[in-house]
Order: structure tokens, then sequence, then C-alpha cells
């Protein structure tokens, strides 16, 4: 059975922003869904709820009702060795993993798919919208809690063609299922934002992240497009290994879509693009730092491409309101402002603070960060000492530990810490909600900017920060 024939899908893992993504795109084409997952909060909690999907605390084969004919499952959970995984297949029920279903979806539309380390969510978003506004009616599944201006991070639309996608390399399930993800998917359109190494448990260099991307790009065919961006020194590496057609943008001189001007006022970017000895002036993003004139331009380039005329793209993009945990206004109480992103690797870290020292000019900066996995830490230690530079103040969490690792492999965050210190002045290590809370008491004044950084959950302790800040 697939996607398209399935009427009742339950969702094992649903909170996962991936997850979320392809339940709500399902619901909008008529699918009856249900799902399970922990009680742990999640950024998608309220989109499931405002979408009228009920969530089943606890893994449990009951959960999976009489009428229930197809199950997908996260890696995560145990993947195929979850309950309700291991109960619906000795039901015969047809049963998928994440990347597997995402895969069966796309089949049934043009596939636009953003990849790469930073920016890929964005791009997705940003793309899903620039289709809507030009009444091409996209479906879309990018994993983010929310897209502000379409109002769910999941869409479908019977009569359009095309479906854009944010997918990634790592594995499909991390025990059953070594398939990268975007390796179920067939683009017709194939972004890639960025290409470092991430995900050490899987990639141990490389060359073997690039092997991964060019087999993700293999099957695009001539009348589509390969988008690179052109200032990312691994991609220009990786585009001269590529025996295909690229079309790529950037900052620089050599890029097919270059970003030749770009200023910043009120809170707004202004961009013009030379292309083919064209120059498209009148590009305006409410987005802050050169990536997301990257994530912009990547998004207009792919529309273009389908079809979409200049002016309308133009248009589109000035309403593009930003996605949740994407530099998310969280509140302001008496003059300290609190955002939130979920930047976790050392290059995104380093392009949000410029980006936020650029969009708050005069600010002091406190970052409150919460590395995610121990294996990403560990590999890339190096590069987090260093990516704080822009920051005033620098408050290092606990990591967030993944559910696939067991060994901590002699890292924590207190050791995070003491490595950052080495390059910044000021570095604080605060284990867990009380000691930021109680740092950010003792020290946060007037015009300070708190921001809080990572693929963890200190985005949780927004609420208690704003209170315990009201009372200073």
């Amino acid at each position: 059975m697939t996607l398209a024939s399935a009427k009742r899908i339950h969702f094992t893992g649903i909170k996962g922003v991936g997850m979320t993504a392809l339940a709500l795109s399902l619901k909008a084409a008529g699918k009856i869904i249900s799902g399970s997952d922990t009680a742990e909060v999640f950024p998608t909690d309220k989109v499931l709820k405002k979408n009228g999907i009920r969530v089943k605390i606890g893994f449990n084969p009951k959960n999976i009702g009489r009428e229930v004919n197809l199950v997908i499952y996260t890696g995560a959970h145990g993947g195929a060795d979850n309950p309700e995984v291991v109960s619906a297949k000795a039901k015969k029920l047809t049963v998928l993993n994440y990347a597997q279903g995402l895969g069966d979806w796309a089949k049934t539309r043009r596939v636009l798919a953003t990849a790469g380390v930073g920016g890929k969510s964005t791009t997705a978003a940003i793309l899903s919208h620039l289709l809507e506004q030009a009444s091409f009616r996209p479906s879309w599944v990018v994993g983010v809690g929310q897209i502000k201006p379409l109002g769910s991070p999941g869409g479908f639309n019977k009569k359009g063609t095309d479906m854009v996608i944010e997918t990634d390399e790592y594995v499909a399930d991390p025990k059953y299922d070594l398939t990268p993800k975007f390796h179920y998917l067939k683009p017709f359109v194939a972004i890639i934002t960025n290409l470092e190494l991430d995900h050490p448990d899987v990639y141990p260099d490389l060359d073997s992240v690039f092997a991964s991307f060019k087999k993700f790009v293999n099957d695009v065919p001539q009348t589509g497009m390969i988008l690179i961006n052109i200032d990312n020194k691994n991609c220009q590496q990786f585009v001269k290994n590529l025996d295909k057609p690229v079309v790529t943008y950037g900052f620089s001189p050599q890029a097919d879509w270059r970003i030749s001007k770009s200023h910043t006022a009120e809170q707004k970017q202004f961009f013009t693009l030379s292309h083919k000895g064209m120059l498209i002036a009148d590009f305006i993003v409410g987005l802050p730092g050169r990536y997301n004139l990257l994530n912009s331009t990547a998004a207009i380039v792919a529309a273009y491409h389908l079809g979409v005329d200049l002016p309308k793209l133009q248009q589109g993009l000035k309403g593009y309101l930003g996605s949740k945990r994407r530099f998310e206004f969280i509140g302001k109480v008496k003059g300290i402002s609190l955002y939130d992103d979920y930047a976790h690797h050392p290059i995104e870290v380093k392009a949000l603070l410029s980006a936020v020292k650029d969009w708050l000019p005069g600010s002091r900066i406190i970052v409150v960060f919460q590395s995610h996995t121990y294996s990403r830490t560990k590999v890339l230690l190096p590069a987090f000492a260093r990516c704080f530079e822009q920051a005033s103040v620098v408050l290092v969490n606990q990591i967030f530990a993944s559910a696939r690792e067991t060994d901590d492999l002699g890292i924590s965050g207190e050791v995070l810490a003491k490595e950052i210190s080495k390059h910044h002045p000021q570095v604080e290590y605060c284990s867990g909600k009380t000691a930021t809370i109680n740092y950010l008491l003792a020290n946060a004044k007037k015009n300070d900017v708190i921001i809080t950084v990572g693929a963890g959950n200190n985005w949780l302790w927004h609420k208690e920060m704003l209170a315990a800040l009201k009372q200073k």
C-alpha cells in the first residue's frame, strides 16, 4: 500500500519536525492522521493541536486503531524496534520509516528538494511561500515548527504539480536502515545550501559527505536544476568533481546568480541580483544576515526556473515572515530582548551571531548555547571553540544528548565552555535552566539581546526567563 492509496495513517513519533510536516501534508490531502510520542514538549505541539491531531502519550500497540492501514515511524524512539512498529509489522500493516514515507509521498509530485548544513529549512520555507504567492499551488514538507505566512510546515494542493521538501543526509534508521534520507527522493530541483562535515556518527570525513550528496543530485533531469551556493568552499570543491551541469548562486563574482549589492535598514535587507548581464533590484527580505540573502536567492532562482516571473518574486519575498526557531523574536522585558534560533553547527552559530550584530547594532549579545549530541560536539570542538567571537557573553549549557547516543565520549558542556573560554573573554558554564536564569537575573541589563541557540531544549525556558527578568 502507498501513501496515496492509504486512508488512515498512524505516525509513531509524530512530534518530530519532519514527521509533523509530513503528517500535516497528508492531512491536507484528506488522510485521517493519528500519532503517538513522548510527553516531552516539542516545537510542533501547537501546530498539531491547531490542526486537530491528538497525540497519544507513550508508545503502545493499542495506539494503532483497527482501521489504520499504514504506519510511519521515526528513526528515534527505538526506530523499527519501537513496540508500535513491531506490532504493526506483525499485523501485516504497511510500515515505512520517515524517509521511506516521504519518498513515497514525493512520487506524486515534481520534487524541489533543499539540503545542506544550514539554510535548507529557511530556503524551502521561502520557496514554498513564493510558489504559493505566485498561485503555483505547491505542496510542501518542511521540518520546522511553523512557517508563519503559510500557517503550517506541511501542506498539499491537489491542483499543483510541485512539492517542496527539506531533506538531509542523515540515515533513515540508525539501526536498521543506513540509507541517507535524501536518497529516497528523486528531485527535479536540488538545492545545496552548504557542504560541511556533520553527523560524524555516520560520515567519517568530508569525502564521504561529497559521495552522499553526489548520489542525491545524480537523478536530476536535464530540464531540472542543481543549484549550489558557490560561496561555500566545500561546495566549490564539490562542483569540480560533479559531472552534471550546475547553476550557482552567492556573493562571489563567479556565481551565475550573484548578490551584487545589499544593505540593511529598519530591520530589512535590500538586495540586487546580477544574472547574465541583468541587474535585478528591489528585492526585500525581513530576515537578518548574509546567509538569509543566500537562502532568499536560492528560493528566487528555483522559482524563476519553474516559471515565476521576477515581479511576483519581488512581491512575494516581501511577505515572508519567517519560521519557528529561526531567529524568532520571543519577547521583550524592561528593554531586554529575547530571541531563539536552531543553529547547532559552528558555521551556523558564527553566521547567526554576525547577523544579530548587524541587525541589532549597539546591543550586548548574550548567547545561551546548548550543543546537540556528544559526537558532533567532540568532532567539531575546535570550530565550536572559535565560533562565538561576535557574542558579548556566552553561557554554555550541558550538552543535549541524542537518544541514539549512550556514550558521552568524554565530552561535556563544561569541557566545551573551557574550550570556548580560550578564545572568548566572557564565558560561563550554566548547566541548566536554574543556573542560566540566575546568571541573567544578576547580569542582564537594558538594551541587551539574549538568544537561546541550539538543537536541544533550552528554548523551553523562555517563559520562565521572561518572568524572571520582569522581576529585576
